[in-house]
């Protein structure tokens, strides 16, 4: 939404601020202005001057020496110029010795503007410029009376007839202006139109709003005579509102309106066009109008589309439509799409003699849709579709005929037909100052919180204590609202320091994510960085992943309305966004990535779908470069001791993952459940993701970690007692895993086991082939006494004998 400030202050006439102010005033008092632009903030010294005498260049053939009248007195100045649509006696924008312009001749902007000096041009002095509309900063698309090619004419155009030699040129075009954008929100639907924009700058700045008047207009007949109206679908169509304009006179619109509608960035066209759209920007009210003469049997009808039908629109294009779509039609054919675009059909052309005007309101749901779904976005729509105030449609459709009138456009009908099946009126809602000063922890007066009310048209009424809302404040529903209505006026950085009140209570993370924030902690202590990935993946996932038809992991959730193949199903496994993002780092070259993710997977009840998913949040690791399976097995069992998870965690090597290096993967087993897995990424899985090196993930299915999990510690007291170290070192099959082993140890060391190690692991030419050697620190403790040789002698053949059983020999 753009605005000129020279519009708003047409309705604020007290208005005096500069830019500045006025952008933070309205932007702390709710109505946020994302930036300004000042039109002459590149223009200096340009007048208006008169061309009082031409002469050809000695020097060359395609330029001239003019003497320009620059004052009012007769000052003049000699300027050569190549400009080929200038002659004696025309009046023209002169920007002087030490001057600036916004531009080029090609409407190229320069930062700054392009500074103007005295010169020689051939050997003839020149003594400043005469300017064509594209170095003042504008176009001949906003100024339509502008040359294609040439200098900037005013006597050209009669609007300028009595303009004074050596006046500001720049206020002349109208260019002496602010044009500011704002980030209207949905709710403010009234802040979409100038004179919404206008109410608020007023209530800001203690201004008076000077709405305009809207003056009866119409001759003695009767818009019901020409045109009648019918609304079928009354739930699309809250109300609708015609009037016609008879012996239409199609010209230019004046001087002062196309330079707003300019500034709000709309092309001035014609009279008639352009007055709708002065009338959309000032009220946020689109019109629309048809010629009356291509409308069939003189009514209009307000209908749903029929499934098939083809309707052309003012673009050229021929649409389908269907029933979800409001038409307009005539008593034979469509004629508009509702809301959206006009039909070829009845289209307003040079020949028009009679106008039908149509100010109406539609469901703004409908329009947004059928908008979408025929491909098709206007301005109109984008108003339409925040859901409009029915009762502006009248005001709006007058505003225009009163502007007919007055710019001699046309003859206007009176009365109008207006069809208005439910009437909106304004809403009451209780008032309680006591409840607004205790929110805000201010001390304002009723009397004051009214004087805000007042300044915004909300009523009051004293003997029930409720705030009227006009239907235009769509925004304002309960006590709350009224809240903000104060906060901002009083002014959010006048509103006191407060602390806070009520009963203290006592508040923590829950247990789940104190465990996932546990993850979080270690996975980061390990220098692993957190990502996200997409929910959203491409059934083409499980393939790249090498996971076979019928796999269960293919049983996915499909997205009914995906936004493309790549996001159309919901994801079952979390890898495929983890090895995305490895890849990524590796083909932008950094050497040694770790990454984490918690995020769901997305796993299928039933299919067909019939009820929602179960998600499980997924705790992944992935990493390449420095670092190993074991260094990733580490984190893993660092976590599980972190969250208080002490029994032994085994590793299963049978884990008969597709996507996982077939010699170089385990499942994560904890108390006999398998709560995730770990291993080496497949290497034709790493070719499919374009990563170069070795890379290693992790998974843990955290509904399973978190119902083992405890933060429960127990306190143990420092030993008293010295520990004893025996090293064992064992000859063994290579298919005995360390894990056999360890359990061995651990189930026959008895209360005396501390704790174990490996240090060291050997194959090679003094073992037998197809075998190994490992080799054990084991630490031995008693809580009550010095231990003996003979105990641990006792203990160590308990564990020897077990491991005899294994196959396993100790090493000579």
């Amino acid at each position: 939404m753009n605005t000129p400030l020279s519009w708003i202050k047409a309705y604020v006439p007290e208005l005096d601020v500069t830019a500045k102010e006025y952008t933070d005033s309205m932007t702390l008092s709710g109505t946020k202005v994302e930036g300004y632009e000042e039109l002459d903030a590149d223009l200096d010294k340009i007048v208006v001057g008169k061309i009082l005498k031409i002469e050809r260049h000695p020097d060359a053939d395609k330029l001239i020496v003019c003497q320009v009248q620059i004052t009012k007195e007769g000052e003049t100045v000699q300027i050569v110029t190549g400009a080929p649509n200038v002659a004696e006696g025309d009046i023209v924008p002169v920007v002087l010795d030490g001057g600036r312009v916004a531009g080029g001749h090609d409407g190229n902007k320069t930062p700054g503007g392009i500074k103007i000096k005295k010169g020689k041009l051939r050997g003839i002095e020149s003594c400043g410029m005469m300017c064509s509309i594209e170095e003042l900063g504008s176009s001949k698309e906003m100024y339509t009376d502008a040359p294609d090619n040439g200098i900037y004419i005013f006597s050209n155009n009669k609007e300028y007839d009595g303009i004074e030699i050596g006046s500001s040129a720049v206020k002349a075009l109208g260019l002496n202006d602010v044009v500011f954008e704002y980030e209207v929100t949905s709710n403010r639907v009234d802040c979409f139109g100038v004179l919404g924009i206008a109410r608020e700058a007023a209530a800001t700045f203690g201004r008076e709003f000077i709405p305009p008047v809207i003056k009866e207009t119409g001759n003695q007949e009767k818009t019901s005579d020409y045109i009648s109206v019918e609304i079928e679908a009354k739930d699309l169509c809250s109300r609708y509102v015609g009037r016609v304009v008879k012996n239409i006179k199609l010209a230019p619109s004046p001087l002062w309106m196309q330079r707003r509608l300019a500034a709000c960035g709309i092309r001035p066209i014609n009279n008639l066009v352009d007055i709708t759209n002065y009338v959309m920007e000032e009220y946020s009210q689109p019109m629309h109008a048809y010629d009356l003469d291509l409308v069939a049997g003189k009514k209009i009808i307000v209908r749903r589309g029929k499934d098939g039908e083809e309707f052309q629109t003012l673009d050229g294009q021929v649409r389908k439509v269907d029933s979800s779509i409001l038409m307009i039609c005539d008593a034979e054919k469509p004629v508009g799409i509702a809301g959206i675009m006009g039909g070829e059909n009845s289209k307003i052309t040079d020949e028009v003699k009679n106008v039908l005007f149509e100010a109406a309101c539609f469901n703004g749901t409908n329009i947004r849709l059928s908008g979408k779904k025929l491909g098709l976005r206007t301005d109109a729509a984008a108003k339409f579709e925040k859901g409009l105030d029915p009762n502006t449609a009248m005001e709006a459709i007058n505003r225009a005929c009163q502007l007919i009138e007055e710019l001699g456009a046309g003859e206007v009908v009176g009365g109008a037909v207006d069809v208005y099946p439910e009437v909106r009126t304004s809403r009451r809602i209780p008032f309680s100052p006591e409840r607004t000063n205790k929110i805000l922890g201010t001390k304002l007066s009723k009397e004051t919180m009214l004087g805000y009310f007042k300044k915004i048209d909300l009523g009051y009424d004293e003997a029930t204590g409720e705030v009227i809302v006009p239907s235009w404040r769509q925004d304002v529903g309960g006590q709350a609202d009224l809240d903000e209505e104060v906060a901002r006026f009083f002014g959010y950085d006048n509103i006191p320091t407060t602390l806070p009140t009520g009963e203290a209570t006592t508040g923590k993370l829950s247990f789940k994510l104190r465990i996932e924030n546990a993850a979080r902690n270690i996975a980061e202590q390990f220098g692993f960085n957190e990502g996200m990935n997409y929910s959203f993946e491409s059934p083409k996932v499980y393939d790249k992943l090498l996971i076979p038809e019928g796999d269960k992991l293919r049983d996915n959730v499909v997205i009914s309305n995906p936004l493309g193949e790549d996001f159309s199903i919901m994801r079952t496994i979390s890898l495929n966004g983890m090895l995305n993002s490895l890849s990524t780092n590796f083909n932008r070259r950094n050497k040694n990535v770790r990454l984490y993710e918690l995020g769901n997977i997305y796993l299928p009840k039933a299919l067909p779908i019939t009820e929602l998913p179960e998600e499980r949040i997924q705790f992944t690791l992935g990493m390449y470069g420095e670092g190993d399976f074991f260094d990733l097995k580490g984190v893993i069992e660092e976590y599980l001791e972190k969250i208080g998870m002490k029994k032994l965690v085994s590793y299963d090597p049978k884990a008969g993952k597709p996507y996982l290096h077939p010699g170089r993967q385990a499942n994560i087993i904890y108390d006999n459940t398998v709560i995730g897995y770990i291993g080496e990424v497949h290497p034709e899985v790493l070719d499919n993701y374009d990563i170069g090196d070795k890379a290693y993930v992790a998974v843990l299915d955290m509904p399973e970690v978190v119902a083992r999990a405890t933060f429960d510690v127990k306190y143990e007291g420092i030993a008293k007692y010295p520990a004893v170290t025996r090293d064992i070192s064992m000859v063994m099959s290579k298919d005995i895993l360390a894990g056999d082993v360890e359990a061995v140890i651990r189930k026959n060391g008895g209360q005396i086991l501390e704790s174990y190690r490996l240090f060291d692991i050997y194959e090679g030419s003094q073992i037998k082939e197809g075998h190994k050697s490992m080799a054990y620190s084991i630490s031995f403790r008693a809580k009550d006494r010095t231990l003996e040789d003979k105990d641990i002698t006792e203990v160590l053949n308990k564990i020897l004998s077990g491991l005899s059983k294994l196959g396993i020999e100790l090493r000579q």
